[in-house]
């Protein structure tokens, strides 16, 4: 199998993946929701990274993973795509120890879910763009985001402009 064919398999389960998180949405499972909306884009990412020539890319942080991404080519810093919070739904959303108290099912809302649909979308989005354009490297139209990736490679507030 190309890594071209094994890459589009991760984007196929994370097309899935978003798409059972919206349904999970329709029955106002906002932990879930937002957990699926996760995996979605951790696993559209490791599948760009095997079309890049990552083999076995391993982790479950979104954040890392997208750092992964802009390493393997440095055309990637243009990459305006806001993971920002997406790996706080991967443990906290299922596991009651990760919270202070209560349980997961109503430690998160319908606007938490909203959030987390929106930005698992852009992730998809870029990616199959990537795909599209028949694995080259791309410049991604810049998308309004609270932070930048900057050549340290760390996340940092976007200055207001007025």
């Amino acid at each position: 199998m190309t890594p071209r064919d094994e890459g589009l398999r991760w984007l196929g389960q994370a097309r899935r993946d978003l798409d059972d998180a919206r349904y999970l949405q329709e029955g106002e499972r906002w932990s879930l929701t937002c957990f699926h909306a996760q995996q979605a884009a951790e696993r559209a990412l490791k599948g760009l990274l095997i079309l890049r020539g990552a083999e076995d890319p391993w982790g479950h942080s979104v954040a890392d993973l997208a750092q992964l991404a802009v390493s393997l080519d440095e055309r990637w810093r243009s990459w305006r795509v806001d993971v920002t919070g997406l790996d706080l739904y991967y443990i906290p959303t299922r596991y009651p120890d990760a919270l202070p108290g209560g349980l997961p099912a109503d430690a998160f809302t319908g606007d938490d879910a909203e959030r987390a649909l929106g930005k698992a979308q852009g992730v998809l989005d870029a990616v199959a763009r990537a795909f599209d354009e028949d694995a080259s490297p791309i410049d991604l139209p810049a998308q309004e985001s609270m932070f930048e990736l900057h050549a340290d490679e760390q996340q940092v507030p976007r200055e207001e402009s007025d």
